[in-house]
């Protein structure tokens, strides 16, 4: 496995394995890797000739400069897993080799990047779209894996990629889990011992819904499932939003669509750190 920090490198060097005739998969990841990563990468693996994981804390993805300072860094043991799950090329860039002059392009896609944490976190899917746009423009892959626990970003991606025209797949991967429910993400290494222990009363909340769902109206589970979690001590719900999974729209009844999805973002403990989440009631896509 090659570790590049610059573009250049990393082209002449998929210049070559195109040229041989070969697949490139592309992982992209802000690094302090996990399981969940680690299947995204595996998956690519098992599809391309050729992997290739970016690790880049992307700067103009965060609309809170503490959350950018805070978030984990961990490249040597990002590399080893890397390795360990059969990556070819990690690229890893500094701010300078990605953003040499600031990236003014705007990015919006009414509906989807507008609702949910689109209108919670200005900016956000803006600076989202600037790097992955960047990331397909370098790596130019056949196929890019996103993890499914950031389902709303795969929306937006998808709208992106048909507006651009980036002729690529979105391979989507299911989300992967700890062992008590809780969705595995990056920013659950900055959970302190009593957040950590608490956070599971998430997933518990959305999974219980689904039964009673079968049962009570629309709303009557989206308040369940709002004071079930805000009654937990240390947790706290943004918002909660039950949407069509096409449209990413809120919607007033169960029968109004044949996919629907329930969204979620909490904030846990005293800092407080920001986990998402979801669940899917019906699951015929459209």
């Amino acid at each position: 496995m090659k570790v590049f920090e610059k573009i250049v490198d990393l082209q002449n060097a998929l210049f070559e394995e195109r040229k041989a005739g070969r697949k490139v998969g592309l992982v992209p990841t802000m690094g302090a890797l996990h399981e969940g990563h680690a299947s995204l990468v595996r998956r690519s693996v098992e599809d391309n000739d050729v992997t290739v994981v970016s690790v880049f804390v992307n700067p103009t993805q965060f609309n809170d400069k503490n959350d950018l300072k805070n978030y984990p860094r961990t490249l040597k043991a990002d590399c080893r897993l890397l390795e360990e799950c059969g990556a070819d090329y990690v690229f890893a860039p500094g701010v300078e080799e990605m953003y040499p002059t600031p990236d003014t392009r705007h990015f919006e896609y009414p509906l989807v990047s507008t609702v949910m944490e689109g209108a919670h976190r200005p900016g956000h899917f803006n600076g989202v779209c600037q790097v992955v746009s960047r990331l397909f423009y370098i790596v130019r892959p056949d196929r890019a894996y996103f993890g499914e626990k950031d389902w709303q970003q795969i929306a937006v991606i998808k709208a992106m990629v048909a507006h651009l025209k980036i002729g690529v797949e979105i391979v989507e991967c299911p989300i992967v889990r700890e062992q008590d429910g809780l969705a595995k993400s990056s920013r659950n290494t900055l959970l302190a011992p009593d957040e950590r222990a608490i956070a599971p009363n998430i997933y518990k909340a959305l999974s219980e819904s689904l039964e009673y769902a079968k049962t009570h109206t629309l709303k009557e589970t989206h308040d369940k499932v709002v004071a079930d979690i805000n009654a937990v001590s240390g947790l706290e719900v943004e918002y909660f939003a039950i949407v069509d999974g096409n449209t990413l729209q809120d919607i007033n009844e169960w029968e109004d669509s044949p996919y629907v999805v329930g969204c979620i973002t909490v904030y846990c403990g005293k800092t407080p750190i920001r986990l998402i989440d979801h669940i899917k009631y019906k699951d015929v896509k459209g």
